[in-house]
């Protein structure tokens, strides 16, 4: 028997990539809803040969009972309605900020510390998107060389922040030269400020902070993040340094280890955004040992995929595969082990 699986905010950018990643994924889905704002409502999207209409977001909705509700509608919206969702048991993994430092409520990369699903029931938060790509490409240098200090840079694409501000860029880049969206224009810019500032700190910078500690568990990681947006449509990039308490044996050892990751790949040669677009892997690239203790990096993901839809449909089914009991579902397992 297949799962009842819907998504709410499904017309906006990451919502419909989570529709996408999960037509592709394999899951055994018996029935699916999307859910949006009256705005949208009405909608028709495309899903495994047929079209799926936009239903309007409500409390009874939520309380009908899913086994996974996918949330991207912002952090108000699954502030009110995660919640019903999750009180009648369905599994509800969230998209926004509203859950993601709250201590009993697991923040998770599977590939990094998937195994907090096992056995937990409730609301499951996604993490920023670039703090999804840094620590995949961070998390096994992590385990073996343990992470003591990271300074990154971050050059993300205006994808990240909705639909609104990728029109804005379009239209800035037909000649229009007000902007609502962005602080400045971002057209032929770069702005490097992500959110409002909290002593001194932005509040992109502050989750990039806050989110790598509570994911690698370890508090003692001190997190050096500036966060700039860059006139890219899609594909977040990270210029990262860290420094490591144990010594790294060498440059090929630091690589191995790098790769071993999964859902990573390095490459010799650059790799950047418009290469990566619409996969869902994160890659890296100029890898450089500057001493023993010191490398960097250049880290590269698409912001809609990896570093939102692809790790929630990945939640999803290691939640289902850790948590599935039956012979029924232990065979349904088999069907969705890859994305």
């Amino acid at each position: 028997m297949g799962l009842r699986v819907g998504v709410v905010g499904a017309t906006g950018a990451v919502g419909r990539n989570m529709v996408e990643v999960l037509e592709s994924s394999g899951v055994d889905i018996s029935e699916f809803r999307l859910f949006a704002s009256e705005r949208s409502a009405g909608q028709e999207i495309p899903f495994r040969g047929t079209t799926v209409r936009v239903e309007v977001l409500t409390e009874e909705a939520m309380r009908e009972g899913f086994d996974y509700l996918l949330f991207s509608a912002g952090a108000d919206v699954s502030r009110r309605y995660a919640p019903i969702a999750a009180e009648v048991g369905t599994t509800v993994i969230d998209n926004s900020s509203a859950f993601r430092m709250v201590s009993e409520i697991p923040l998770v990369v599977p590939e990094v510390n998937g195994k907090l699903l096992k056995g937990y029931s409730g609301i499951i938060a996604n993490p920023n998107c670039s703090t999804i790509q840094m620590v995949l490409a961070l998390y096994r240098v992590h385990d073996r060389y343990q992470l003591h200090e990271i300074f990154v840079s971050t050059y993300q694409a205006v994808s990240g922040a909705g639909y609104k501000a990728v029109r804005e860029y379009e239209n800035q880049l037909n000649g229009e030269n007000t902007h609502n969206v962005f602080p400045r224009q971002i057209a032929h810019n770069v702005i490097p400020l992500i959110g409002d500032l909290r002593d001194d700190i932005s509040q992109e910078e502050w989750k990039m902070i806050n989110e790598t500690r509570k994911i690698l568990n370890s508090n003692s990681i001190s997190v050096f993040p500036t966060t700039v947006r860059v006139p890219v449509r899609i594909g977040h990039s990270e210029s990262v340094i860290a420094r490591t308490l144990f010594p790294i044996m060498s440059k090929d050892d630091l690589i191995e280890t790098i790769a071993s990751g999964e859902d990573v790949i390095v490459h010799d040669d650059i790799i950047t955004p418009l290469e990566i677009a619409g996969d869902d892997y994160t890659h890296v690239s100029r890898i450089r040992l500057f001493d023993a203790h010191t490398f960097g990096m250049w880290v590269v993901a698409d912001n809609l995929r990896v570093g939102a839809a692809t790790n929630a449909v990945r939640i999803l089914k290691l939640h289902y595969q850790l948590n599935s009991k039956t012979t029924e579902n232990a065979g349904a397992v088999e069907r969705v082990e890859s994305i």
